[in-house]
């Protein structure tokens, strides 16, 4: 039982049949230079956006400095090295406290 219904233009193996390169035969050429042409259109609309963009210039844009975080900010993800120094003088404050 076949899977996919059978096509006058296909053998048992899915290969064109000579009916179907003769059907297709007067599209060759026009179907080659409609090919060709869409991919140069796409070819120079990629080239001239890439050169438009690469003109810009951004010198008079100014930068914003990095947003100022708090020494002990919860949740950073970033752990810091800590001196035994200053777990010494953690650990007085506690005991005075």
């Amino acid at each position: 039982m076949a899977i996919l219904p059978r096509s006058s233009y296909y053998d048992k193996h899915y290969r064109q049949s000579a009916s179907l390169i003769r059907a297709r035969q007067p599209y060759l050429v026009r179907n080659i230079f409609t090919g060709l042409g869409l991919c140069s259109f796409t070819i120079g609309v990629y080239w001239y956006t890439i050169n438009a963009v690469g003109q810009d210039d951004f010198s008079d844009v100014p930068i914003p400095d990095a947003p100022a975080q708090p020494p002990h900010s919860p949740h950073t993800g970033v752990e810091r090295p800590v001196s035994a120094a200053a777990l010494n003088t953690q650990k007085e404050e506690r005991s005075k406290s």
